[in-house]
């Protein structure tokens, strides 16, 4: 049997040491706030949005969400996001994406200062992130993914990891935090030849190729770690969601593999609220001990 690599324990230590970090800013005057901004009344938009503001508030930050309706205007949107942008009193910045199509979207992720790009929103901020540059914030689910990995101590130098999926996303920013890690790496995709064959060379497999449950015991081998990365609504329960990875035909075989739900995802906004810390505490130039 696997080992459950549940992400509550990885989100609590997270918010454990953000806590502290947060008093000690109050205690100098500054307050970490989180700027959220939406556009119109997603379901999935609601559902990040109420975990954001529950962690937020056990750690001290401060949040502030702003709403647009759906047909707001370009020039609007732009000039409102411009001054959000320039807020001092905002250190992060998480815009709910994907815009409505009557927006230009890339424009819109391009206003987001990059010291204030808490999710690697804006093209400059993932540019940093492929180069190796440590100032970008990267995307908070590939980083959810490394702090999974390092929580539970599990070995990256020179170990064998396959990417499954290409996404800005997740695919190609887990695969650079990944390689900065000193892992060995290979992407694939749903047109990999022999994809069953190339995942199960891996000492590690993530799964981010967003198809429920298309990873199976073919795609494993004993002693592997599985990152199940996908949320996907679940074909034989539409109310529920499921993983990328057929979890009842893995876990028999791997040595550890996240749950879906209670995996990554629950790890994802503990990782905003410490891109959010680490941006206010740059911005005020607090330097860490």
């Amino acid at each position: 049997m696997a080992e459950l690599l549940k992400g509550k324990a990885v989100a609590d230590a997270i918010k454990s040491e953000l806590t502290k970090r947060v008093e000690a800013l109050k205690a100098g005057g500054i307050t970490p706030r989180l700027g959220m901004i939406r556009v119109g009344s997603r379901p999935d938009d609601l559902f990040y949005e109420k975990g954001a503001k529950n962690t937020c508030s056990s750690i001290g930050i401060d949040f502030q969400i702003f709403t647009y309706p759906e047909n707001i205007s370009q020039l609007d949107f732009e000039k409102t996001v411009t001054e959000i942008g320039n807020d001092r009193k905002i250190n992060g910045i998480l815009l709910f994406a994907p815009l409505p199509k009557n927006l230009d979207e890339k424009k819109i992720r391009s206003l987001i200062p990059v010291e204030k790009d808490v999710d690697c929103l804006n093209p400059n901020s993932a540019g940093r992130v492929f180069a190796d540059d440590d100032t970008g914030f990267p995307p908070c689910t590939p980083a959810a993914c490394m702090e999974l990995l390092n929580f539970y101590n599990i070995p990256l130098l020179g170990k064998k990891v396959v990417v499954l999926g290409r996404s800005l996303v997740v695919g190609k920013p887990v695969s650079m935090l990944l390689l900065r890690n000193h892992a060995t790496v290979t992407i694939c995709h749903s047109r990999t030849e022999n994809l069953p064959a190339v995942c199960r060379e891996a000492d590690i497999l993530v799964a981010s190729i967003g198809r429920a449950r298309m990873i199976n015991g073919e795609y494993v081998k004993p002693g592997q770690i599985v990152i199940d990365v996908g949320i996907n609504e679940d074909p034989e329960n539409p109310e529920q969601y499921c993983g990328d990875v057929d979890f009842a035909s893995v876990e028999p075989i791997v040595a550890g593999i996240t749950p879906v739900p209670g995996g990554v995802g629950s790890v994802t906004s503990a990782v905003l609220c410490k891109h959010t810390v680490m941006a206010c505490e740059i911005q005020n130039g607090v330097s860490r001990k």
